[in-house]
């Protein structure tokens, strides 16, 4: 008897990533869950340089912003409860430090060029299509900081106008790295402060949009549909019943590890595995000859990985 319905899916037949491959993950957080296990398995990755980033038109500022070289100075920040921020960063990047915040905007700014054009893949996770606009400028923000909304328009991107601003997202990124391989996914965490149907329209949009732009060298991971479909059941969300718990995230990378990343590196993974539960634990006598035989061991392993893989840390 079978008790769930699965979506199909088939290994990568080229690109796929390994222990060479250098990601770059933008935008929503459930990015963040992918890039924790590629961090775990020490697989080259950088999260999101300016922050968790909502909706595609923040994204696509980013990667202009990098390509262009743009230079933060004070008019593109600005003074509030008691922290200086920027509209186009999450608040993670925001500092009581003013220049501090500047001088981080600049040098994340720097690090995102760079990434994007030594990139191997690029995931991008898309979150909603709700977006805000700030009334003063007419654009689009990344992150509101808690600004009273009575300064913003809230405004849901067309289907229309979020495919441009994908297209626009692969050109500029092909204008600097060609040969990237562009992942692109749609969060399953729903936004329900927007409204159940709101909600729902705006998951639509995007994934609407993304069909309409994957092609060569960029294509669609459903981490989505995954949860709307194989795991249609509140025991696989965290107490908010919004955010997938563990199990949901877990399930959800071996679904990705087993389209997008090589088989030849199973073993390696495995070994990082082994090595980083023998680091969590925690002894009863730390100083038996048993644990320190433990020890002198994991470090022998640890040292052969490093010989090989030098990034490692």
């Amino acid at each position: 008897m079978n008790l769930q319905t699965q979506i199909p899916f088939s290994k990568k037949s080229n690109n796929l990533i390994d222990y060479k491959s250098n990601i770059l993950l933008l935008g929503s957080c459930f990015s963040e869950n992918i890039g924790e296990k590629l961090e775990y398995h020490k697989i080259q990755n950088t999260q999101n340089p300016f922050g968790i980033l909502f909706h595609p038109a923040a994204i696509e500022r980013l990667i202009a912003n990098a390509i262009e070289h743009k230079q933060y100075t004070e008019k593109d920040v600005f003074f509030h409860n008691e922290q200086w921020h920027c509209f186009e960063a999450h608040s993670q990047l925001s500092h009581t430090s003013k220049e501090a915040l500047i001088n981080g905007l600049n040098a994340n700014l720097n690090s995102t060029f760079n990434k994007l054009q030594n990139a191997t893949h690029i995931i991008m996770t898309l979150g909603t299509a709700w977006a805000y606009r700030y009334l003063k400028t007419g654009e689009f923000v990344a992150n509101c900081h808690k600004v009273p909304q009575s300064e913003f328009e809230k405004v849901l991107l067309s289907v229309e106008d979020i495919t441009e601003t994908l297209k626009n997202i692969i050109a500029q990124i092909r204008s600097i790295n060609y040969n990237v391989e562009v992942v692109f996914t749609v969060s399953p965490i729903r936004h329900i402060k927007d409204g159940f149907i709101e909600n729902t329209q705006s998951k639509a949009h995007l994934i609407s949009s993304i069909h309409q732009i994957i092609g060569n060298k960029s294509s669609y991971f459903p981490s989505y549909e995954i949860m709307m479909d194989e795991l249609r059941d509140y025991r696989f969300y965290s107490e908010d019943m919004i955010h997938p718990n563990q199990t949901a995230i877990n399930y959800i990378w071996e679904r990705f590890k087993m389209v997008w990343i090589s088989e030849d590196s199973y073993s390696i993974m495995d070994e990082v595995d082994t090595i980083q539960k023998g680091l969590r634990h925690k002894p009863f006598n730390p100083d038996s000859d048993a644990h320190k035989a433990f020890v002198e061991k994991l470090q022998a392993r640890i040292l052969k990985l490093k010989a090989q893989f030098p990034h490692f840390k």
